[in-house]
């Protein structure tokens, strides 16, 4: 590796983590040699006004071919903001929202801010919304690059989500001063055995679990815990290859085909909860230094709980604030419990909690000690800009100071729901599991629950019917909660429609159904009847992991057709309130800044 060569593999765009696989050396030898050779990327200016006016937002993309280096230094302080970096389904587009609104906070404060992000579709990467924007991958190397270019005083990854999360020890190793959470307490929220430790230290439950770098190991710990559980790989974005697994042969067919597993990146394995509630927590916390009180302040900003049971990854599951069926006792052990884990990890910013609640045992899932998914929705709910006061807490002011020491519970009813792009998608289950799968979501309003539930409906893209037929389909688990449907929406005037298994139960119980064929025995099916409009609203929840053709076919049908689907009891559950609630009373629109008065 001579000085010509190095110059050549870095002007064609090899990376330093390239070249060190290539030559047998590490990341960091690679590095240190280029720098002792003096070889450094210059940035190139995108004049964002075409030279017809000088450009005050202008943003930058490195290059080592020879030339000026046109970054205009400044000597204001300055803070890097690492955005989300490419944006694709499975990782939502709130990471951007919070990386935005930290952008505005510190400028309101007088600092100088430098947007780290590589994508173009993104408000972040809009040239006016930092003081420089670099277009530049989201990696130690081009990361660092910056940093020192620029001299930055400090640099903040806890607003892009995962992918700048994964960069923050290594950025502190090469002494870049990350603000907020330390890099040490992440590990302790990343780490499985540090985190278990830490549950263990504060008495606070979880799932049982194990970790797996190996087939054997798997089935090994899936014994021990005993079926259905959870298995996922580390350190992935959006819940991606992450599956409820029930029976050995599910499990071999995981480790072989869906994963790649190592000492390095072993498979993670959780007993899964079945039928539990799940519930995010967002706080907001300065407890990791002295704000002159001694201890500092922990806020949380909202609970949501899931309409769908554990198990639908928290970016596609419904969720309704505040809580609506969990206890005061549950409420009060939930707060405790985040109170508890945000003062052991220090947390100077943001945290979001996932918990499962079984009962009155409540288990913690996941602690995420950075900006959520649900942060953007929190902070509309409940009128508070959260991620423009973490970002100014990590700069340096308390929670004090700045007027947010207390819960604020609304006093009305607001209703998260996600976007899919199965429509986009021919032949695509729209089945939800723990692999995230949505591309958006949007938010329902107003004091009755229902009326909520049913605007977030209409705004997702799928209004509830306040008429019609419905189809009822359901697995042989929730066969003791079909004749509770079927008299729900009997009661609301609906002619029920279902194949002759759950016909039959419907019957049973005092209903009138209307019969049709199963796909294979005959016409008219329930496709004809999607398809000629025949039915207003479908209720279909999977009969076991691998889904039959014929239920697959039904619900793409339902989604080319606009027909509103249920795959949950909770869901089918819910939209009989919505649809009560609307033939009532119907719904008013208001404003955000009215429902926040309230």
């Amino acid at each position: 590796m001579n000085i010509e060569l190095l110059t050549k593999a870095k002007s064609l765009g090899f990376s330093d983590r390239q070249i060190a696989h290539l030559t047998g050396r590490t990341e960091d030898d690679v590095r240190a040699e280029r720098k002792r050779l003096g070889l450094v990327p210059s940035y190139r200016l995108v004049d964002t006004c075409a030279a017809e006016f000088e450009a005050y937002t202008p943003y930058y993309y490195s290059t080592y071919d020879r030339g000026d280096d046109e970054v205009k230094p400044s000597d204001r302080q300055k803070v890097m903001i690492l955005g989300g970096g490419p944006n694709r389904i499975g990782q939502g587009i709130e990471f951007d929202y919070c990386c935005v609104h930290a952008s505005f906070a510190l400028k309101e404060d007088g600092f100088e801010t430098l947007m780290v992000n590589s994508n173009p579709e993104t408000v972040s990467t809009d040239y006016d919304t930092s003081d420089k924007l670099y277009f530049e991958p989201l990696t130690l190397e081009d990361v660092l690059h910056i940093y020192e270019r620029e001299k930055c005083w400090g640099a903040i990854a806890q607003f892009g989500g995962q992918t700048p999360l994964n960069l923050a020890l290594g950025l502190q190793k090469n002494g870049v001063n990350i603000l907020g959470t330390s890099p040490q307490g992440i590990e302790i929220a990343e780490d499985r055995k540090l985190f278990a430790a830490m549950l263990r230290k504060l008495d606070i439950p979880q799932p049982a679990n194990g970790i797996a770098i190996s087939e054997s190991e798997a089935l090994a710990v899936a014994r021990t815990l005993g079926y259905p559980i959870l298995v996922r790989p580390s350190f992935v974005l959006g819940g991606r290859a992450m599956q409820i697994v029930y029976s050995d042969a599910e499990l071999q067919h995981y480790m072989r085909f869906a994963v790649e597993a190592s000492p390095e990146r072993p498979v993670l394995v959780d007993k899964f909860l079945e039928d539990a509630t799940e519930v995010d927590v967002d706080c907001i916390a300065d407890v990791g230094r002295d704000d002159g009180t001694g201890e500092g302040n922990i806020v949380i900003g909202a609970m949501l709980e899931h309409i769908e049971f554990a198990g639908v990854h928290s970016g596609d599951a419904a969720m309704v604030l505040p809580p609506h069926t969990l206890s005061p006792k549950v409420i009060e052990i939930i707060r405790q419990h985040t109170h508890a884990m945000a003062r052991e990890l220090k947390v100077i910013g943001l945290m979001n909690v996932q918990y499962a609640v079984k009962g009155e045992t409540v288990y913690v899932l996941e602690v995420n000690p950075r900006a959520s998914r649900t942060i953007p929705f929190v902070s509309k709910a409940i009128g508070v800009p959260l991620a423009k006061l973490a970002a100014k807490v990590m700069a340096g002011k308390s929670l004090k100071q700045l007027g947010f020491t207390e819960e604020i519970w609304p006093k009305y009813w607001a209703v998260k729901e996600s976007v899919f792009p199965f429509n986009r998608f021919h032949g695509q289950d729209i089945l939800l599991s723990p692999e995230m799968r949505s591309t958006g979501e949007v938010m329902g309003l107003d004091a009755d629950l229902g009326i909520a539930y049913a605007k977030s409906q209409m705004a997702a893209g799928g209004p509830l019917p306040l008429s019609g037929r419905v189809f009822i389909s359901v697995s042989d688990a929730h066969k003791s909660e079909v004749a509770e449907i079927g008299r729900l929406f009997a009661d609301l005037g609906f002619e029920l429609v279902a194949t002759s298994g759950t016909a039959l139960l419907l019957a049973q119980a005092g209903l009138k159904v209307r019969r049709v064929f199963k796909l294979a025995e005959g016409r008219p099916h329930a496709l004809d009847l999607l398809k000629n409009r025949e039915i207003q609203l479908v209720i279909n929840t999977p009969a076991g992991q691998t889904p039959r053709a014929d239920e697959v076919r039904i619900r793409t049908a339902a989604v080319y057709t606009g027909t509103p689907i249920m795959t949950t009891i909770s869901g089918a559950k819910a939209a009989a309130l919505g649809i009560a609630a609307l033939r009532k009373s119907g719904y008013e629109v208001r404003t955000l800044q009215e429902y926040c008065k309230l």
